[in-house]
């Protein structure tokens, strides 16, 4: 029976009559070699995605598109599609023999043409599936594949790649602002829900993201994804840019431009989880074979999606060919890997009975491990100065440590505890948080054990936790008080950093994203001052190695009173491997002005003011000093008087 792509149970009357449409299967030579087979199965063929998927080749003298579909449990396969009315037995494809790959090559078929494959289970049912190697995916809610040449586009950022290259990231600034291009701005007219494309964002984005003094931009939700609502981390297609902003091409223009412009880019890629979609990876071919066969370990009751096979050759090989796709093909500088968590433990989410030990009885899942490691070393080792971030919400030991140390190997670990810690210190009334002084205290005593980021995401400004200026306690200007001592805290604390889109300039209300954010208030008195402040800080911080060179290093950073809790004032010191230009931070966390307020220092000498929370950065000209004199004060040797204002916040250089 003939059917319609987006209801399979209903007749087209358009398609050719089954009985005229059967051809006969025949075997496609030299496209996939049985090396390609091997490697597959083995889960080491890394650029499997040229040959898996939909690509064009000519066979006998002939145009057309080479398709191939992993579906070893299918008892038949066959393409589908506009060009054939999406008639389920016009277009049979063949069983490489031994490998559970079907291929198929469609004489004539250009770029651009919609497509699925019907899978026939061996119980008889015909599925109706999306091509998990897909290169681009049909605008939502249409859930077809597209036929996409990747191939051509015109690279102008080799200056940039070599550079990332030769450098050692955990010596680099790296401030990092988190956006969903859907609702970072939107258009006036409501064309495609009214969503900048990828070549009209590269334009605005990358202005606003180098005027601020960010270094990289790391995007939700690239990955094609049927439902807003998941915000991309419920993938579809894995190798598709989602079509809400334009083609592959458009988006490997928007990489290319951010980097023309000395902007890093970074993606959410999701390893962990897939959903039940009818065309997506889902009991693929009849059966489970993305994900795990038994559903203690193959499905997530929270979030009712499919976990991952990670003990499967080809599923390991399926996603680390995606990783290094979206590094070597579109040139990214880096993975931020989601729900790293719920990966690492068996037991993650699962009630007594849920779930199933390792074969030590443990609740780690040691597939999941050895995946991490294999991983991280091929994406890294080919890849000099990529980097892969964990997302890992728990006290894993030695997830930024290299594999031969028994380590997981990521590069960066998103600092969950100290965010944590943070967020309910800010959100406390000041008279409280004396009694909570070790909240801010704690994250210096462990910063050293993994390379962390430091992050206020967007996963904080959601569901009811309201924005990150409307946590602050307080009214009007106590709230932006508050958020200039602690974004300053923030900024002088080891690790790299992370914000949110609308969180430098104080966006009101929590993040939608179905809507834009609220870009009238850059333009408004404490907004447009606190925006000014933070681009003062973040440009600050990318000026000065001490901030960043030895971020995981006891040599980087010294308390000079981390135990003024009575006052809520802390002070500390950030140095590099030089000595030169150390910083001194003075931070208040109280509306309480402090005019006799006395800070020990290690030395003799002069300290420049840099930036304080009254006037912002000053001009070298204009930057007032302080003569410290011998007397001991915070256990230091020397000291200076400066009059600390309400939340009062300052940098000094000496």
């Amino acid at each position: 029976m003939a059917v319609n792509k987006r209801n399979p149970g209903t007749k087209n009357p358009s398609a050719p009559a089954a009985s005229a449409a059967k051809k006969k299967k025949t075997q496609i030579t030299g496209f996939i070699s049985d090396l390609d087979c091997y490697l597959f199965g083995a889960g080491t063929h890394y650029d499997i995605y040229q040959k898996l998927g939909a690509h064009p080749k000519t066979y006998k003298g002939k145009e057309g598109i080479y398709f191939a579909v992993w579906a070893p449990h299918a008892r038949e396969v066959h393409l589908v599609g506009d060009f054939n009315g999406w008639n389920p037995e016009a277009n049979p494809m063949t069983k490489i023999p031994d490998s559970g790959i079907w291929e198929y090559f469609n004489p004539g078929m250009q770029m651009g043409e919609l497509y699925k494959f019907a899978i026939t289970t061996e119980s008889g049912k015909i599925l109706y599936k999306a091509d998990p190697f897909a290169f681009s995916a049909e605008y939502r809610p249409g859930t077809a594949s597209v036929t996409t040449d990747i191939q051509g586009f015109h690279w102008t950022d080799k200056d940039w790649i070599e550079k990332r290259a030769a450098q050692d990231v955990q010596k680099m600034p790296i401030s990092i602002y988190e956006v969903h291009l859907g609702s970072w701005r939107k258009k006036n007219r409501e064309e495609k829900d009214g969503c900048y494309t990828y070549t009209e964002a590269a334009h605005e984005l990358a202005a606003y993201v180098k005027e601020m003094g960010y270094t990289h931009v790391e995007l939700m939700g690239i990955a094609e994804h049927p439902f807003d609502g998941s915000w991309g981390y419920q993938v579809t297609g894995y190798y598709a840019p989602t079509s809400r902003y334009g083609m592959p091409k458009d988006f490997m223009y928007f990489i290319n431009y951010l980097h023309r412009s000395g902007i890093g880019v970074i993606l959410d890629w999701v390893p962990a989880h897939f959903p039940k979609d009818a065309h997506g990876l889902a009991d693929f071919d009849g059966e489970p074979l993305f994900e795990y066969s038994d559903p203690r370990k193959g499905e997530h009751p929270d979030w009712g999606t499919k976990v991952f096979d990670y003990g499967k050759n080809e599923v390991k090989d399926f996603l680390i060919s995606n990783a290094l796709y979206w590094v070597e093909q579109y040139h990214v500088d880096g993975l931020r890997v989601d729900a790293v968590a719920s990966m690492l433990y068996l037991d993650y989410g699962r009630q007594e009975g849920q779930w199933v030990p390792n074969k030590y009885g443990g609740n780690q899942n040691l597939e999941a491990i050895e995946f991490f490691k294999h991983l991280n070393t091929v994406v890294q080792g080919r890849n000099h100065g990529a980097l892969v971030i964990a997302e890992e919400s728990t006290a894993w030991p030695k997830v930024t440590t290299h594999p031969e140390e028994d380590g997981l190997g990521f590069t960066f670990k998103w600092n969950m505890g100290w965010m944590h810690d943070f967020l309910e210190y800010m959100k406390l009334d000041p008279y409280f948080r004396k009694y909570n002084h070790h909240r801010m205290t704690f994250g210096l005593t462990y910063f050293t054990s993994e390379n962390y980021i430091l992050v206020l995401s967007h996963d904080e400004v959601v569901h009811l936790k309201c924005s990150m200026i409307n946590k602050m306690p307080g009214l009007d200007q106590d709230k932006f008080s508050n958020l200039k001592a602690g974004y300053t805290f923030m900024m002088g604390h080891p690790g790299k950093k992370l914000l949110f889109m609308g969180q430098d300039f104080a966006q009101v209300h929590e993040w939608d994203e179905k809507v834009s954010l609220d870009w009238y208030l850059a333009d408004q008195g404490d907004h447009k001052e606190l925006q000014d402040y933070v681009k003062d800080l973040l440009h600050l911080y990318k000026k000065y190695p001490a901030l960043y060179r030895l971020d995981n290093d006891w040599n980087g950073f010294q308390w000079i009173n981390a135990n003024d809790g009575d006052r809520s004032i802390f002070s500390f010191l950030r140095r590099d491997e030089t000595g030169k230009k150390n910083l001194l931070f003075i931070i208040s966390f109280t509306p309480v002005e402090r005019p006799d307020y006395r800070v020990g220092v290690p030395k003799r000498g002069k300290y420049t003011l840099l930036l304080d929370n009254i006037h912002g950065a000053y001009k070298a000209s204009e930057a007032p000093g302080f003569q410290s004199s011998k007397g001991e004060c915070d256990g230091q040797p020397y000291s200076f008087s400066y009059p600390l204002p309400p939340y009062g916040t300052a940098i000094f250089r000496f």
